[in-house]
């Protein structure tokens, strides 16, 4: 009886006139002695075994246009199996035209902006529960924390505030003198400063200073607590976070934010009295006698009731962007940032509606 003949261990390649032709055994290991990129014709005849990395490497040949001939049977059809399994690129989507991407890109920005404003309403109602809470069972009031953030957001912010409130007074002294002097009317920027300051820079100013400030740190601080899972900690044990966390936070920027407004009037009318004083010669106890009979106290009013909607509108904006941190700090440093951009603009956007509102009623 004759013995089958042995099968080849190795592969051969070989290039003819045709093409190349295989034989063999074609496996993972042969690979790298193939041409790559395949040629445009495979004489495959000749290869006694091949496993799926060789088919595969045949059937991406075959796609790319090669033309594979000798390859019948049961290696055929093992090939066309693998062939079947390598994945298809998904064809690319058809062009979508410039005013429809522009429709979409709006409603995709005003749906997102519809879902913001409804979390921060959840987020102040939540504050108000929560203080409702703290209220009705004082015992859970945590006002050690309290007069830390208070501390925090208000005792270490005076400083910038009254600098930037007394410079404030100095540019527009200088500026109001330098444009009333054309006029003869020099005496005018008394007022001009007063109304300026008290009614809507002293405490436009300071809230857009303790946004930048106070609302990138509430967002720091409550979103390191969640990635290092401090608050799911605080569920764990019964705690609750708002309580913790927002009430004592957004509570100290409601006190504390008028006093700074009034000292940010107060540095203002200093600064722009003393400006008064060296370029127009309008002496203090002149500056004050004008102050006090041409300036009523409603502006003072108006100005000052602006601090707590102020107040709570960057304290809300912090801690909800602050809950809102995943578990990389990728997501912190967004938040961050996108939490102060929020708060200025939120501010900015409640002092227009103030000065449309008090327009209207006639302060």
């Amino acid at each position: 009886m004759t013995a089958p003949a042995p099968q080849p261990q190795t592969l051969t390649v070989e290039n003819g006139p045709d093409g190349v032709r295989l034989s063999g055994r074609l496996t993972v290991r042969d690979l790298p002695r193939l041409p790559d990129p395949a040629p445009p014709a495979l004489d495959v005849s000749g290869l006694a075994r091949i496993d799926s990395a060789g088919a595969w490497y045949l059937a991406r040949a075959r796609n790319a246009g090669a033309q594979l001939s000798g390859l019948t049977g049961q290696p055929a059809a093992f090939l066309d199996r693998i062939a079947a399994a390598i994945p298809t690129a998904d064809p690319p989507p058809p062009a979508v035209p410039g005013w429809r991407r522009m429709l979409e890109n709006t409603g995709r920005a005003a749906v997102g902006a519809r879902v913001y404003l409804t979390e921060l309403a959840e987020y102040l109602g939540r504050f108000v529960a929560a203080l409702a809470r703290a209220i009705r069972h004082p015992s859970q009031f945590r006002l050690t924390s309290l007069v830390h953030h208070c501390q925090e957001t208000g005792i270490r912010a005076i400083p910038i505030v009254a600098l930037m409130a007394f410079l404030i007074g100095v540019v527009l002294a200088f500026q109001g003198a330098t444009q009333l002097r054309q006029f003869g009317a020099e005496v005018f920027v008394v007022d001009l400063i007063a109304i300026s300051i008290l009614r809507e820079l002293g405490i436009l100013l300071t809230a857009i200073i303790v946004a930048g400030r106070t609302a990138s740190a509430l967002t720091a601080s409550i979103g390191a607590m969640k990635m290092r899972e401090e608050i799911d900690a605080m569920r764990t044990l019964g705690m609750d976070p708002d309580q913790v966390l927002i009430v004592p936070r957004v509570l100290a920027l409601i006190l504390t934010l008028p006093i700074l407004g009034l000292i940010a009037n107060l540095t203002g009318l200093a600064g722009g009295a003393i400006m008064s004083w060296v370029e127009l010669g309008v002496s203090p106890p002149m500056f004050r006698a004008r102050l006090l009979e041409n300036t009523d106290v409603s502006h003072v009013i108006v100005g000052l009731v602006k601090a707590p909607v102020f107040a709570l509108i960057i304290g809300i904006i912090g801690c909800h962007a602050g809950m809102k941190v995943g578990n990389d700090t990728e997501s912190l440093g967004r938040m961050t940032s996108s939490s102060v951009v929020a708060a200025i603009f939120a501010v900015i956007v409640a002092d227009a509606l103030f000065s449309i509102f008090f327009a209207q009623v006639g302060l």
